[in-house]
């Protein structure tokens, strides 16, 4: 190599390195937050598991959860997560048209669970079971609330990589946006299942 050609080469390995640590100092980060959402999700569990049967003479789970809703709302999540699934599979064969309708398919499942969520949280409210109603009520909104919360930022950041990509295609800093999101969707579908499992299914035992 000659002389001249020596501090080019260098620059370039500069360049090369400079794209490769960004990526994987933000996927590092990304679980690092994933980790501490973790903690958040662990914590309102534990409360829920300690005042989830202190009904205050009001109504229990048994009395105010309907399975068969709870079943359809989270079939909406989890075919949810199947579609983003697809969607990274297109990504991963730089078809942008692709990717972009399975997004939009995974917005809108997205889109139902918050509908049903919300329903769900206004007609417990018009039957009088706020969550100032009962220890069990408080910690149920809180938990479940969270949750929904989350899936709203989620649907939000959704929205804003589908016109990312649009406007700038599938280069390698929104594959790696992308890639954050699937992470942070399917953490929330696992921690969707924990609340079906422990809040509902558990709920409706005497």
């Amino acid at each position: 190599m000659s002389a001249p050609e020596a501090p080019r080469a260098a620059q370039l390995r500069f360049y090369e390195t400079a794209e490769v640590h960004p990526q994987n100092g933000t996927l590092l980060g990304f679980w690092l937050y994933l980790m501490s959402d973790c903690l958040i999700f662990a914590s309102l569990f534990a409360v829920y598991g300690v005042v989830g049967r202190r009904y205050a003479g009001g109504p229990t789970g048994a009395e105010l959860f309907e399975l068969p809703l709870v079943a359809l709302n989270t079939t909406f999540l989890l075919l949810s997560s199947i579609t983003y699934g697809f969607a990274m599979l297109e990504m991963q064969k730089a078809r942008t048209s692709q990717t972009q309708l399975w997004l939009a398919i995974t917005g809108l499942l997205g889109a139902a669970f918050l509908c049903i969520e919300m329903y769900e949280f206004a007609h417990l409210v018009h039957e009088g079971a706020g969550p100032q109603r009962s220890a069990f009520l408080s910690s149920f909104f809180t938990l479940v609330g969270t949750h929904g919360l989350h899936v709203t930022v989620g649907i939000v950041w959704l929205i804003t990589l589908m016109v990312q990509v649009g406007k700038y295609g599938l280069i390698p800093e929104n594959k790696r946006r992308l890639m954050c999101l699937s992470m942070f969707w399917h953490f929330l579908d696992v921690v969707w299942i924990g609340v079906f499992t422990f809040v509902y299914l558990m709920g409706v035992l005497p």
